[in-house]
């Protein structure tokens, strides 16, 4: 544990966990705006860890350190916060808020043993706070709900609670509620205690309630003990009760703090931290601490997720052991140009010691521009983070959290294990990124930094996905949304020196014949020496959508040598690749080859070669050409509120409903066929109009006519390149 000369948590100090049993791992979850980044100051703030708390406003919180997180005046990534209290180390992760930034949430999950829920008295409940309880459910993830902002004048407390119980179910009950003074909020009323906790002296103390909240306190107190007593392991407490038997509060806080810890009960409690207009006391820090440290599960207590042998196999037994198998996690990188690669990696099993040699072991996600990896990197210090602010420990035990320096090839999702005997972690769930954001370097300057800085920011963020897209030539990058792509972009700026633009993102189209056509290929030239001499005759035909391209060779008597022959099937490929009208690649074609001519000395493969290409061009100016456009199926998850205005919506986008079918939880599944051409910028459409709620996935189908007055805008415009 830290100096006992001081406050356990003082600034400047690492706290260090003093066993499996004294750590808790805490991440924050709710909307943005709710105030997590707030209440993390006010708790580092009333454990002595921060002298001072920082505001949002004033881009001094440890927690959003980051300049665009200053600038922007909201969290984008997520961050570590530890602090004391009692004598339990609490490791707050603080998580983005935002749904573009979903990947570090995840994370902040995956990294911790409990959620707690933090949701504005004032703005109430959002889609993605729905979502997330429901993840955390199905993982049985223990969690407790904090009401900020009870001091505000909208705030509605007791309205918020309903919600949440109308919302999240059964289990969740409050244990407190706001107490009002003369000035405001005084501070609370303990349901259990049926005390009130005032804290308008800036100071905690205890008196008896006022008797106007007397009837309030008597019927919330018995809804809250009948919950607890549903929770109870003691089956006669049930009976005890209802026959008048006054509970035990000792035995009442226990099972509470039993069902908690196990995931099955979810207590609310209601804070406040004065900011602004609202310059109130600080209220409900002390109960938040409570609860944090005495019903949140330890990291004993809470499962380890799956891991196996590198090479597959059975699951190992794990256990949070320090004196185990070293089994840890990379739950986030940041790449610093000067600092090097930061990784923050949770220890489920074993001791991480500075300069020890680890096998790092990636699942490998090529599709989105990771490198897969297996190989052995030695760690280098080990430090506690507080904020921007990396403190030095001796070691990271079984449960606990640290930042790693100097692993050049981890990755977040990475697992970090003996190299005598590597392990690998099961992957947690990831979203796929869905808007692509085309770019390119302002310089060429810029050009030549581009790709280091780019492979930078994959390596940190496991929902970017790179794409250099060789048909469109086009370098693109796929984001969760809009504010996802702004805040790369910033980065490749601010933190790496990279100026680049935004640029409409090119559909990869396809050219078809849509008749049948004769060419005549030509190429005769002489040049006083060695000429060129080839011609060849070819039929063109269109094949059905997706048979690709068919060579028929219907020479006779060798008027094209037999050695030509290929070459002019060679041009043909070429310029099908090149396009014969807009510029895309011509597909789903039958060429005949039936008559030629050629020279005895001026003939040669590439003669032959431009004669074939020249003919496919031939023929293509007798038939009109048609451009195919890639359609996708998709796939839309979405509250059945929003079912019609989506259905609405996806056949206003060319698309072809295909039908719906009900998912648990008040749900409906959309299939339909969408041109891509019309959900480039779904990502963002649909979170507009499900409100956060919907989500969807898409799948290439085939290629379609693109509609004619679509097709001739095309066409103009490529002519205009």
């Amino acid at each position: 544990m830290a100096d006992k000369g001081g406050h356990p948590g003082a600034p400047g100090r690492a706290p260090e966990a003093g066993g499996c049993e004294k750590v808790r791992n805490v991440a924050l979850v709710g909307h943005s705006g709710a105030g997590k980044t707030t209440l993390v100051e006010a708790l580092l703030a009333a454990t002595g860890t921060v002298q001072r708390a920082g505001k949002v406003e004033d881009g001094t919180t440890v927690s959003d350190f980051d300049e665009v997180e200053v600038r922007q005046q909201r969290s984008v990534s997520l961050a570590l916060a530890p602090l004391v209290h009692g004598d339990v180390k609490v490791n707050l992760i603080d998580t983005p808020g935002y749904a573009d930034f979903v990947g570090d949430l995840r994370a902040g999950l995956r990294a911790a043993d409990a959620a707690l829920f933090v949701i504005s008295a004032v703005d109430g409940i959002d889609g993605l706070t729905r979502m997330l309880w429901e993840e955390c459910a199905a993982v049985q993830m223990p969690r407790a709900v904090v009401v900020t902002k009870i001091d505000q004048q909208r705030g509605d407390y007791d309205d918020v609670v309903m919600t949440c119980q109308d919302v999240f179910g059964e289990g969740v009950a409050p244990l407190y509620f706001p107490a009002a003074g003369e000035g405001g909020l005084k501070g609370l009323i303990g349901l259990l205690s049926q005390r009130c906790l005032d804290y308008s002296t800036g100071r905690r103390t205890e008196c008896e309630p006022d008797p106007e909240y007397l009837e309030q306190i008597a019927d919330q107190r018995a809804s809250l003990i009948e919950g607890i007593i549903q929770e109870s392991e003691d089956e006669t407490l049930m009976d005890r009760y209802l026959s008048g038997e006054d509970i035990d509060v000792k035995a009442l806080i226990e099972d509470l703090e039993t069902a908690v810890a196990r995931g099955s009960f979810y207590p609310v409690l209601a804070t406040s931290v004065p900011h602004g207009d609202h310059p109130g006391p600080v209220v409900g820090m002390l109960e938040l601490l409570e609860i944090i440290t005495q019903a949140f599960p330890s990291p004993l207590e809470h499962g380890i997720p799956p891991v196996t042998a590198v090479s597959g196999g059975p699951p190992k037994e794990i256990s949070c052991d320090p004196a185990g198998p070293l089994v840890a996690e990379v739950v986030k990188t940041t790449s610093d140009p000067y600092v090097g690669r930061i990784s923050l990696v949770r220890v489920f099993s074993g001791t991480l010691r500075p300069d020890a040699t680890v096998h790092v072991s990636g699942h490998g996600m090529e599709d989105r521009g990771h490198e897969d990896h297996d190989v052995d990197e030695r760690v280098g210090a080990l430090t506690s983070p507080l904020g921007k602010t990396q403190r030095t420990v001796s070691s990271c035990g079984a449960g606990d959290i640290c930042a790693v320096a100097k692993l050049g090839r981890a990755e977040a999702g990475d697992t970090l294990s003996d190299p005598a005997a590597p392990l690998l972690m099961a992957p947690w769930s990831m979203p796929d990124p869905l808007l692509p954001v085309a770019i390119r370097a302002k310089s060429k300057a810029d050009d030549d930094k581009l790709s280091q800085a780019l492979g930078r920011l994959v390596a940190e963020d496991p929902t970017l996905r790179l794409e250099n897209n060789a048909e469109t030539r086009q370098l693109v990058l796929w984001c969760m949304g809009e504010a996802h792509a702004d805040v790369l972009i910033d980065r490749l700026r601010t933190r790496y020196g990279v100026e680049v633009d935004r640029v409409d993102l090119r559909v990869p189209l396809r050219e078809t014949f849509g008749g049948t056509a004769k060419g005549l290929g030509r190429h005769v030239k002489q040049s006083g020496g060695h000429g060129q001499y080839g011609i060849c005759h070819i039929d063109v035909e269109p094949l059905p959508s997706g048979e690709g391209f068919e060579f028929v060779d219907k020479i006779v008597g060798g008027v094209v040598p037999r050695q030509f022959i290929p070459s002019v099937e060679k041009g043909v490929r070429q310029q099908m690749a090149r396009g014969v009208s807009a510029g895309y690649p011509l597909v789903d074609i039958k060429v005949t080859l039936h008559d030629g001519k050629a020279h005895s000395v001026d003939s040669s493969d590439m003669a032959f070669q431009a004669a074939g290409a020249l003919a496919l061009k031939d023929a293509a100016g007798q038939v009109p050409i048609l451009l195919l456009e890639p359609v996708d199926e998709v796939a839309v998850l979405i509250a059945d509120d929003y079912v019609g205005p989506i259905m609405s919506d996806l056949t206003s986008r060319r698309g072809r409903v295909l039908g719906s079918q009900a998912v648990p939880g008040g749900r409906t599944m959309i299939k339909a066929e969408v041109p891509q051409l019309e959900i480039v910028r779904y990502a963002i459409d649909l979170r507009s109009m499900s409100q956060g709620t919907g989500t969807f996935s898409r799948t290439f189908l085939r290629y379609e006519p693109l509609p004619t007055h679509l097709a001739d805008k095309v066409a103009a415009e490529s002519r205009d390149d």
